[in-house]
């Protein structure tokens, strides 16, 4: 297989508590930055109106998710809230391969999973500004009913407690502040003398030369 660039791709993995505003910041990401792709899960959850198979999640059963499972054919998976969701292994090493930074939209269980399996990975943990305004945000995207509201916030404070495994924390107050923040952290990883050295490499060789 041949690819177009000579440098491997950054994982990134970013986590947060439900209703932090994760997904909304990643989209943004993905439209004002090149390059760049998420990783569409797996889940056994129910599709939710507006969403489309194998663009928001590939929806399966449980059966195929544990046979997916049994395959070794995830990266990371973990059960949430009742549901299985897991991201394809050979799909992030082939988008990895090509040059192509990819994202994974991951909770701290999976997160801790990829850590182990690819060195190199950058993880960033997306905290929001309160507990009130977490609520609040759980409450107004409407995807829920309060038994389901009630049991997320619950959680929240547990799955925010590992925020300290992450290398980056993006607080999600304002949201462009927040997402001017996610994009210095790609630059970052961009700007890193391994990466810039295979990108410019004519260049540095020129700069060298006597």
């Amino acid at each position: 297989m041949s690819y177009s660039r000579n440098y491997q791709g950054t994982l990134f993995i970013v986590s947060a508590p439900s209703g932090a505003g994760k997904t909304s910041l990643v989209n943004a990401l993905l439209d004002s930055t090149p390059d760049i792709k998420v990783s569409v899960s797996y889940t056994t959850r129910a599709i939710r109106p507006g969403e489309t198979d194998g663009v928001n999640y590939h929806f399966v059963t449980r059966e195929v998710f544990i046979e997916r499972i049994q395959q070794g054919d995830f990266l990371e998976s973990a059960e949430v809230f009742g549901n299985y969701y897991g991201t394809s292994q050979r799909w992030v090493k082939e988008q990895l391969a090509s040059g192509d930074d990819i994202i994974l939209e991951i909770d701290w269980q999976g997160a801790q999973q990829v850590r182990k399996l690819m060195p190199g990975v950058v993880s960033i943990f997306i905290l929001p500004p309160s507990r009130k305004t977490l609520l609040e945000r759980l409450r107004t995207r409407g995807q829920d009913d309060e038994t389901i509201i009630a049991k997320r916030y619950a959680e929240a404070a547990n799955e925010m407690s590992h925020y300290s495994e992450s290398d980056f924390i993006v607080i999600n107050d304002d949201f462009q502040q927040a997402l001017g923040d996610l994009q210095a952290i790609v630059r970052s990883q961009r700007l890193r003398q391994e990466r810039q050295n295979r990108i410019r490499q004519q260049l540095i060789t020129d700069l060298l030369s006597n």
